[in-house]
């Protein structure tokens, strides 16, 4: 796999990216971070038929659309049907529960105690707490893409709305809004908030205190989706371009540009060993990054279900999670 050199890596951010400044301002047709007239969200490399077996385990099930994991439980977002299968990672062979939703899950995001659920064609994200698997709606109208907690409040990226909503736990929520086409992840990392938008295949920091979108950067020619890793830095896949991009979120920088071809797309975090675990559709893998270093440093590389759109990590094990948006399964790895 060709690596970029030092030399290369910063002439990416002074040739090849265009920042956008705070202003809003500027017309559309002069707009630096547009780089087509109509410009349409990255998807994931439709993925051959498996020619190779599945490393690991795979747990049997229909098209996955969301993987994510919180303690030892393993929750499987399905796209027919939508639902919740939640495992006991200890206890693999078991029967998973089942949770009923109201529509399909776009995002799953896992953290301590809890999962947040985004359901777009239902206009509602959850809350799944955990151990006592308890689901907590709330309304937020419009097509929400993911949500987080942050603080006390809650981040919600509003999709096609071009805005993220603050739900603070008591009180009126708030909006943020401006220059995003597409508001479809927001992420939170040691020093700030950063929001991906598809659309323009971009990424802004949010000034959450101040109520505003500020300076957004391109991200590659095809931005698919993105992860906080613990050195202050967002994680971008470039889906058409095939590369895994590193931003410090304040101030929003591009640090690293890496090639990663056979169509990148899904992208988790193992914190505890700085690992950022990329899939790729075109060749039904998954692949480990160290993320410790001046460029990222490939660990591990394995065969995965077909069309494996969605990855997800256990930190205290390092077990990774891949889950199969063709109906062929999740995936188990141990690495």
């Amino acid at each position: 796999m060709r690596r970029l050199t030092a030399a290369s890596r910063i002439a990416i951010p002074l040739a090849g990216v265009l920042v956008l400044s705070g202003c809003s301002s500027a017309k559309p047709d002069s707009d630096d971070l547009q780089i087509v007239a109509n410009p349409v969200a990255a998807q994931a490399a439709v993925s051959p038929a498996v020619t190779v077996k599945p490393a690991g385990q795979v747990l049997p099930g229909t098209a996955v659309s969301a993987v994510a994991v919180s303690g030892s439980t393993l929750v499987v977002a399905l796209a027919q049907q939508p639902s919740l299968q939640l495992y006991d990672l200890n206890a693999l062979a078991s029967p998973p529960v089942n949770m009923p939703l109201y529509g399909k899950a776009s995002r799953l995001t896992g953290a301590p105690g809890r999962v947040e659920i985004a359901e777009p064609d239902q206009g509602v994200v959850q809350q799944l707490t955990l151990p006592d698997r308890k689901l907590t709606e709330t309304k937020t109208g419009g097509q929400p893409s993911s949500s987080i907690a942050y603080g006390a409040d809650r981040l919600v990226a509003m999709g096609a709305a071009k805005d993220i909503q603050v739900l603070p736990a008591s009180g009126p929520a708030r909006t943020i809004g401006g220059q995003i086409y597409s508001a479809d992840d927001v992420l939170a990392s040691g020093n700030g908030v950063v929001v991906l938008d598809r659309l323009r295949t971009a990424v802004f920091s949010v000034d959450v205190a101040g109520g505003k979108i500020n300076e957004g950067l391109r991200a590659g020619d095809g931005a698919a989706n993105a992860v906080a890793d613990s050195y202050g830095r967002i994680l971008v896949t470039d889906a058409r371009a095939g590369a895994l991009i590193a931003f410090s979120a304040s101030p929003l920088i591009m640090r690293q540009r890496y090639p990663v071809p056979g169509g990148a797309y899904g992208i988790a975090y193992d914190a505890k060993r700085s690992l950022a675990w990329v899939t790729l559709t075109e060749r039904n893998e998954v692949v480990g990054f160290d993320v410790r270093g001046g460029e990222p440093v490939e660990r591990y590389r394995f065969p995965t279900v077909r069309q494996p759109d969605s990855v997800g990590v256990d930190d205290q094990s390092g077990r990774v999670i891949v889950g199969s948006a063709a109906g062929e399964g999740t995936q188990v790895i141990q690495p």
